[in-house]
């Protein structure tokens, strides 16, 4: 995670590693991407068809291929789309290059960025880095989110690993009766960021990678002001700060005695002695790395892909943008029009602006917008579905209008920075 400077530009050690392993596999980084999403989308039937040995509950095959028929049928999708795109053979809003060889080409850079990501994530998140920054961070978070302390946890969860983790976390946090309703909506909707890798992603989808210090330093000022606001408003205010029913909260009492630097080196340490072994390290590396390859490419590839052709060969993203455009243009923001269907095109899947944004000329258009891709935070294809299946009380529309509102809370901000800090 540490940034260094490359010809140049600022970035971070993983992004190097990715870019390097990209050139060393070029020639055949396509035929991975295809053996991966056929994998993904085939052995879940053969799971379902016999039901293996080795596909049992808790292992990492039953985790990956035992899966709901909702999501073979998204794998599915994305395997015969990226059939499609690899062959060069169907319609063609779906091959085109600018959607399906877009998303094919993302693909790639997940392929790449997280395999490091998914191998080095654990020295981050196992060994009580999170516990301390958690630990001295509880008290801002009352103050500033009406938050317990223990959700700085969550926030970094997302920030270190993957939102889908914050989630999870969140969601488990509010099973176990650690947080009220509001408090796990708020949580959820504010602070399960996608990962700093994700973020790397994004940039680079959209030539913007040398900056991705300022590109990432303007989405956390932006997260903030939106995590210190929707706390206050609707329809975040108007959820009950009670507890999931069915039995008596769990005791959220913390180890205050002493300063908080000791209360942070003593959740650390706690959480250092009781670190997985280098065997279950290993096997928690693997599987972050084969969760995303089996389970998010080829639902990002499929939903990645269809999203762009929307945008692309249908007017119905240019029709629903129409009223941005002259907001946009009133803030100065060159190539309004382009840029209009993007911002909205993000409650879908967070990686569709910065495709539909990758052929805009400006890079302060492009900056503005793979900042407000990410902190917009609300997406259908992950986070959001995750969020509706579980009982913390925020449905479609709750989501929705939550998307609605950090986007204007969020565009003056990044705008401001834009201008005024990156572009001065």
């Amino acid at each position: 995670m540490t940034p260094i400077q490359v010809d140049g530009n600022w970035t971070i050690i993983m992004g190097v590693m990715s870019g390097w392993l990209k050139g060393a596999v070029a020639p055949v980084l396509d035929e991975i991407v295809l053996a991966i999403i056929l994998i993904s989308a085939t052995v879940p039937l053969l799971v379902r068809a016999s039901k293996p040995n080795w596909s049992r509950e808790g292992t990492i095959a039953g985790s990956l291929f035992d899966v709901s028929w909702v999501w073979i049928a998204i794998r599915a999708l994305g395997a015969v789309i990226g059939i499609m795109i690899y062959l060069n053979a169907g319609p063609e809003p779906i091959i085109h290059a600018g959607t399906g060889g877009e998303a094919y080409g993302l693909s790639r850079e997940i392929l790449a960025l997280f395999l490091f990501a998914g191998l080095l994530m654990p020295f981050l998140t196992e060994f009580g880095l999170m516990e301390f920054f958690g630990t001295m961070l509880k008290r801002p978070f009352s103050v500033l989110f009406r938050l317990p302390g223990r959700s700085a946890i969550d926030a970094l969860a997302s920030w270190l690993s993957a939102s889908t983790v914050g989630v999870l976390i969140t969601i488990g946090q509010y099973s176990n009766r650690f947080y009220t309703k509001r408090e796990s909506a708020v949580i959820v909707s504010n602070f399960s960021i996608v990962s700093v890798p994700f973020a790397l992603v994004v940039a680079n989808q959209l030539n913007i990678g040398h900056m991705f210090i300022p590109f990432y330093a303007a989405v956390v000022a932006a997260g903030l002001v939106c995590a210190l606001i929707l706390p206050r408003i609707r329809p975040l205010s108007r959820i009950p700060d009670d507890f999931r029913s069915g039995g008596e909260p769990h005791s959220r009492d913390d180890d205050e005695t002493g300063s908080l630097l000791a209360q942070g080196l003593r959740a650390a340490a706690k959480r250092a002695r009781s670190a997985p072994s280098p065997l279950q390290l290993g096997r928690s590396a693997v599987k972050n790395v084969l969760d995303v390859w089996i389970g998010l490419v080829p639902s990002v590839l499929a939903v990645a892909t269809l999203g762009m052709a929307l945008a692309n060969f249908t007017p119905i993203m240019g029709y629903l943008s129409l009223p941005l455009v002259p907001i946009l243009e009133l803030a100065g923001i060159p190539e309004a029009t382009a840029a209009a269907p993007a911002f909205s095109i993000g409650f879908l899947e967070v990686f569709l602006p910065a495709l539909a944004g990758a052929s805009i000329e400006s890079e302060y258009t492009r900056f503005i917008l793979g900042a407000m891709s990410i902190t917009q935070l609300i997406y259908m294809s992950d986070i959001g579905i995750l969020i509706i299946k579980s009982e913390i009380p925020l449905g479609f529309w709750k989501l929705l209008g939550i998307f609605l509102i950090r986007t204007v809370i969020a565009f003056p901000v990044i705008v401001l920075i834009a201008k005024y800090v990156v572009y001065a």
